[in-house]
């Protein structure tokens, strides 16, 4: 679904080289599913949604001109209210792409939510030890750097690791890559200092199933270092034989098994540039049994973990 943008944004770059005037910029897409379905699994009292995003709106939170994909708003009012029609007592806002290194819109959508939310920021590596200061006191307690191509032009992993020798205390690096280059980020990897959370397993290819070579170089990272989590998140990205999505859940369950003090889950919404195949986030949630079968699991994944890295302090 899209909607056709007006003249909000004088310019666009579409990370090609191409600079849109308000005359010809590309439609504002939405991703996400406008009527979600009630979860038939009943979440446990305190689960955390520990990666959702936030997209403007674009009139407070104009979008990064470097931005890749151009969303309609999905302000915090629509994610809270996702929140308590799936369940969810809590929310970890990850900084989208779309709004670059300006973290004001994530800011704002943690300042709204009454306590129920922490965050994730994107920064430029040359911020000052007052400004992650300022981001610790609005509630972020990781950067997260992005290796995608199709969403980043650079991510320079020298300066990384040296924003990352200088966070605040309790804070981690989210890190965001696809499976192909798993090998060559391992180095990077290791040398960074503080714990390390990977977003969606790394994208592994889940129909090679939990013994394929995808998996298995994802576990041989796990096992290289005691402080690497992983989101068990995604299906829907994950997975191309869609809901149920049997391929990832058996991909994935063993995983979560194997390391249960180290899984977090969480929606996506509002699902970034799945506007063509968007993702009903009840069914999302009713596979969470089927990764983490017992209550013990499930408490782990969806509550103490998000807990000891979001809100340690508390």
């Amino acid at each position: 679904m899209t909607t056709k943008k007006t003249d909000q944004l004088k310019t666009w770059n579409d990370g090609f080289g191409n600079i849109y005037c308000s005359s010809n910029e590309p439609e504002r897409i939405v991703s996400w599913h406008s009527n979600p379905s009630k979860p038939t699994f009943t979440l446990p009292p305190g689960a955390v949604d520990a990666h959702c995003h936030v997209f403007g709106p674009m009139a407070q939170f104009p979008f990064s001109p470097n931005a890749k994909y151009l969303p309609e708003d999905a302000g915090p009012e629509k994610l809270f209210a996702l929140r308590d029609h799936l369940g969810f007592s809590r929310n970890v806002i990850v900084q989208a792409s779309c709004h670059g290194t300006d973290n004001s819109a994530t800011l704002d959508a943690i300042r709204k939510s009454n306590g129920k939310a922490r965050g994730v920021a994107v920064v430029d590596p040359a911020i000052g030890s007052d400004k992650l200061a300022a981001l610790h006191e609005g509630g972020i307690r990781g950067v997260r750097f992005n290796f995608l191509k199709r969403l980043v032009d650079n991510a320079p992993k020298e300066k990384f690791l040296e924003v990352a020798a200088r966070l605040p205390k309790g804070w981690h690096v989210v890190i965001y890559f696809e499976a192909d280059i798993l090998e060559e980020m391992r180095s990077f990897i290791d040398a960074i200092p503080v714990p390390v959370v990977i977003d969606h397993m790394g994208r592994p290819d889940v129909s090679q199933g939990p013994d394929g070579k995808d998996m298995q170089a994802f576990r041989s990272l796990l096992e290289s270092r005691s402080d690497i989590w992983f989101k068990a998140t995604c299906s829907d990205r994950l997975d191309a034989g869609g809901y149920p999505w049997a391929d990832f859940v058996r991909s994935v369950a063993p995983l979560v098994a194997d390391y249960p003090d180290r899984c977090l889950w969480g929606t996506d919404w509002p699902h970034p540039n799945m506007q063509d195949d968007i993702p009903n986030d009840g069914h999302l949630v009713d596979i969470i049994p089927q990764i983490a079968p017992s209550s013990a699991l499930q408490e782990k994944l969806l509550i103490m973990n998000p807990n000891r890295l979001y809100w340690s302090d508390q």
